[in-house]
């Protein structure tokens, strides 16, 4: 039976005081994780931005978007990986509405 991939996109959050190789092991790491469970379509680092409040003491975090195709299952299994990693300050997967013609 062929399996049917959905359209998701993730937003997530890294603790800014990170040095660059330990962000980019983190991108690099969540990335890599899509890639194994389904495609990943699109990755846009928006680099660092101030929070509009403090989220943990933390002004200013580093930002990720990415755009990938997985299974239906996947989503919650990479919410919960975000939810016990300590660098990932926020996180939100949404699932992306199906064009029909």
């Amino acid at each position: 039976m062929e399996k049917k991939l959905k359209s998701y996109e993730t937003l997530f959050v890294i603790d800014a005081d990170l040095s660059e190789e330990d962000t980019k092991a983190v991108v690099e790491k969540f990335t890599a994780l899509i890639s194994q469970h389904g495609e990943i379509e699109e990755c846009n680092e928006w680099g660092k931005r101030k929070f509009a409040y403090p989220i943990d003491y933390k002004t200013e975090g580093y930002y990720v978007l990415v755009t990938f195709k997985s299974e239906p299952d996947f989503p919650s299994e990479l919410e919960r990986i975000f939810n016990i990693t300590d660098t990932i300050l926020r996180s939100i997967v949404i699932a992306k509405e199906e064009k029909t013609a």
